[in-house]
């Protein structure tokens, strides 16, 4: 568990610095400065107010900055990419390309290139790689 409620009354109760608040509670002073950076952007002070509890507090002050969401950008038909892959003389660049003309507001190659590699849903197996040191009999 974070201790935040802690960090907070010794910087603003007791006046402590972020390296005697670190020590005294173990942690970083790194962290001890993030807590304070955090819980000055959400504007919380000492006292924290009783209707904020441990939980809500930690919600307020780590809740990410946005909502989980779709991917904006059109995503490709990963199964016919890797089928498209095995025939002779085609490369991902030409699949790259032939995607951006349909969907000009589709990935850029290093991004494509990337889901490429993590296309395979956890589960469905690993991207087979061929290794270099190989050797040939």
């Amino acid at each position: 568990m974070r201790q935040v409620r802690e960090v907070l009354r010794l910087k603003h109760a007791a006046g402590a610095s972020e390296r005697h608040i670190a020590a005294s509670l173990g942690i970083s002073r790194s962290t001890v400065a993030e807590y304070l950076r955090r819980a000055a952007v959400v504007g919380i002070t000492w006292p924290v107010p009783d209707e904020l509890g441990d939980i809500a507090l930690e919600r307020r002050l780590f809740s990410p900055p946005f909502g989980v969401h779709e991917s904006p950008r059109p995503q490709p038909d990963w199964a016919r990419l890797h089928a498209e892959l095995r025939r002779p003389g085609v490369t991902l660049l030409l699949l790259w390309e032939e995607y951006r003309t349909g969907q000009p507001d589709g990935y850029g190659y290093s991004r494509y290139v990337a889901a490429r590699v993590m296309w395979p849903p956890p589960g469905k197996g690993p991207v087979p790689w061929h290794n270099p040191q190989h050797k040939f009999e």
